[in-house]
């Protein structure tokens, strides 16, 4: 058995856009998916890519992913990696294929001299929860997401 990391390619998409609603069902979240595989190939793949992703396949067959991209902390002037996306199927997870798929992003901060590596995680997800704080990861709790979407953008964007 052998796992292969890989950057995702235009080919992809479809397996990508998969693998989200995958993603979304274990978060019980499919009902908020409106990605498309057009839109996906736009944001990776068009004239500026916005976003990356990293496939893993087990003895050839894709099995999981990342989707991420840069964002930029003004406190380090410099630009980190924001983890989006994190999916193993269910049948291979505990192989370490998760660990790898982070440890890639890991090294590629290390490589190109980012500060940091951030992600989200639902708080009642506790199996993901443990492997995140065996691999060293710190919850910022004194942190809260804020978001503003659907009408309350609307009302925003027109003030």
């Amino acid at each position: 058995m052998s796992l292969v990391l890989r950057p995702a390619r235009r080919e992809d998409v479809a397996r990508i856009l998969g693998f989200v609603r995958e993603l979304a069902e274990y978060e019980r979240l499919i009902h908020k998916v409106e990605a498309t595989e057009a839109g996906l190939a736009d944001a990776m793949f068009g004239d500026r890519p916005l976003v990356f992703s990293t496939l893993a396949e087990w003895d050839g067959e894709a099995v999981g992913f990342t989707l991420w991209f840069y964002n930029f902390s003004t406190f380090h002037g410099r630009p980190g990696i924001f983890l989006e996306d994190l999916f193993v199927r269910p049948a291979f997870r505990g192989r370490g294929i998760a660990r790898a798929l982070l440890a890639e992003l890991a090294k590629r901060c290390i490589d190109e001299g980012l500060p940091r590596f951030e992600w989200m995680v639902l708080n009642w997800n506790e199996p993901a929860i443990a492997v995140y704080r065996r691999l060293g990861a710190e919850p910022m709790s004194d942190w809260t997401l804020q978001r503003v979407s659907g009408p309350a953008l609307l009302k925003l964007a027109e003030d």
